[in-house]
């Protein structure tokens, strides 16, 4: 993987280090270029109409989510374009026909996005669940096995912790929901873009991952479903309707039923070139860049005493996300220092993972280190060396 190649696709890292991909990652010059060439040559909307920039936006559109499905392995199924993995996994929680007493289990270090739908419905009488994870964010399947009974309708877990970094057990969660009838729902946010990832081998129902983390512009989303009967759409509007019989009305089979309105064209067509871009470059290339610089990152903080490392210490059971604490300041402060001493972008707070940050005694939250294609170990070095300059001066 030419690494200094890629970083000339992403000008602005001419002035910034950064490190925050795991809240949205950069957009690369082809993307860009993608996304203008929709409005400059052929803005039309999809599936209204006949003339040749209608079709070719159609076909740029249909397309896009043909390359988002095999980029997941998904050849059976449907693939829906959403905002962001949030509303993916809302179509879920809204589409499924629940009844009182349903049962879902989900886990303590989900991002709101994959718990506050769940405690929603919890409102409404379904039965919620939520599996422990050790200090690290690590799981004994144990629990899992206790908490997928034959009464559990749906299990919805994240693949890697957005915070932790911790990798969860997918394959052998899968089996228990096999074993119990329950369906799967993981949230691939924190996964897709980072490392290879296959609906087959998940033996998942639903996937859920955002764009805006792969590449891709804001405000897009996918939801791949193994099977689409029984989920009601979102939204009923137009563009979904295959027909209206007096007060009743027929949805479209495939993607369309699924994308009332006027969908963001341009951010799908955006998000067909991002795909794109990942192959060219290759995922299996960009995860082992990553393990490599997740690596140093984590043996360098280890390093520097009066810095904290949250979740696990060995590279393998992580993804590149790492979560960090330095004694005695909060870590806004120390994401204030970074960015004012060397340009360095971190996270910093709760990460949108409250339950979490509580269960961990986290009061503040963490600093967290997200990496991509576009890091380097110069931009790892200059992290750790100016982390050790705040300790000193702590």
């Amino acid at each position: 993987m030419d690494n200094q190649r890629i970083r000339e696709d992403f000008p602005i890292l001419d002035d910034v280090i950064y490190l925050d991909s795991a809240s949205t990652s950069l957009t690369p010059e082809p993307v860009l270029k993608a996304v203008l060439d929709y409005y400059r040559r052929y803005k039309a909307n999809v599936g209204r109409g006949v003339y040749r920039s209608a079709q070719l936006a159609d076909q740029r559109y249909g397309h896009a989510h043909q390359k988002a499905a095999a980029f997941v392995g998904a050849d059976v199924g449907l693939t829906v374009f959403t905002r962001n993995a949030t509303e993916s996994i809302n179509v879920v929680a809204r589409g499924l026909d629940w009844k009182k007493g349903d049962k879902i289990v989900t886990t303590l270090v989900e991002h709101h996005s994959n718990l506050l739908p769940w405690m929603r419905l919890k409102r409404k009488g379904l039965e919620l669940c939520t599996v422990l994870p050790d200090r690290t964010g690590a799981f004994d399947l144990a629990d899992f096995e206790q908490a997928i009974t034959r009464g559990t309708k749906l299990v919805a877990v994240s693949q890697i912790s957005n915070v932790l970094g911790t990798l969860l057990p997918i394959k052998e969660i899968s089996e228990i929901c096999s074993d119990r009838g329950a369906r799967l729902l993981v949230d691939g946010a924190q996964s897709v873009p980072h490392m290879p990832v296959s609906v087959k081998d998940l033996d998942c129902d639903f996937l859920c991952f955002s764009g805006h983390k792969m590449l891709g512009p804001s405000g897009t989303g996918i939801l791949w479903m193994r099977e689409a009967e029984g989920i009601e759409p979102l939204l009923a509007g137009g563009g979904m309707v295959e027909d209206i019989l007096d007060q009743d009305y027929v949805i479209k089979k495939g993607y369309e039923g699924f994308e009332a309105g006027t969908p963001n064209i341009s951010g799908g067509i955006g998000l067909g070139a991002a795909v794109d871009y990942l192959n060219k470059v290759g995922i299996e290339g960009i995860h082992d860049h990553e393990k490599r610089l997740t690596r140093k990152l984590l043996e360098g903080l280890q390093e520097i005493e009066g810095v904290m490392v949250f979740g696990p210490l060995d590279q393998d059971g992580h993804g590149g996300v790492v979560s960090f604490g330095v004694s005695g300041l909060l870590p806004h402060e120390v994401a204030m220092m970074l960015d004012q001493a060397s340009n360095i972008s971190v996270r910093s707070g709760h990460h949108c993972c409250i339950p979490l940050m509580r269960y961990l005694g986290l009061k503040y939250g963490t600093l967290r280190a997200s990496l991509y294609l576009y890091n380097t170990e110069d931009e790892i070095d200059e992290l750790l060396a100016v982390l050790e300059q705040i300790v000193r001066m702590a």
